[in-house]
């Protein structure tokens, strides 16, 4: 069993990653694929079904494709790989969730960043991915060495338009019921 030894490094690792939308055209090799994925594959899922499949895209028609099932899709153009997440039939969102951001905590520990996507028109998304009929495939994520130059750019451009930082803890907790504070 898993030791539940405290590790102050995975903790800031986690409250650390943040999200890369542009990336250097440089490939990712297949070991650290494989790594990514295999992340995805640990992931804990309700009742331990393993409600998923993973479809990963290399070509780039094959990532403007899918890009073209959603609205804010840009990341997967420009990214050297994705991995569309496919959910079973008897799977939920959550789960998906679940082994979405395992699969980005394992690529930025490995030095690889990431962005979720959602495919709003997911009928296109099974289409384009040829995914039967009772599975879901709602969400990818854009994986790729950041472009650190590219992504500030974009950040100072974003910077204006979104919030900044993150809520205060007591903006986002309920104690036994909504709006109830300590």
């Amino acid at each position: 069993m898993q030791s539940f030894k405290p590790s102050p490094g995975i903790y800031e690792h986690i409250i650390g990653l943040r999200v890369v939308r542009t990336y250097r055209q440089e490939p990712i090799d297949a070991a650290q694929i494989e790594r990514i994925l295999e992340a995805g594959r640990w992931t804990g899922s309700s009742k331990n079904i393993q409600p998923w499949a993973f479809i990963v895209l290399t070509d780039p028609g094959e990532r403007q494709r899918l890009a073209e099932c959603g609205s804010f899709t840009g990341p997967l153009i420009g990214a050297p790989l994705v991995v569309a997440i496919v959910r079973l039939p008897e799977g939920g969102d959550f789960d998906i969730g679940r082994a979405a951001q395992n699969m980005m905590e394992a690529a930025a520990a490995l030095g690889i960043g990431s962005c979720p996507v959602t495919l709003h028109r997911e009928p296109c998304a099974k289409e384009r991915l040829n995914v039967p009929d009772d599975h879901g495939c709602r969400f990818a994520v854009a994986f790729g060495y950041p472009d650190l130059e590219g992504e500030g750019e974009l950040r100072k451009g974003i910077r204006s338009t979104l919030p900044q930082g993150r809520k205060p803890l007591t903006d986002l907790v309920h104690y036994g019921h909504f709006g109830a504070q300590r």
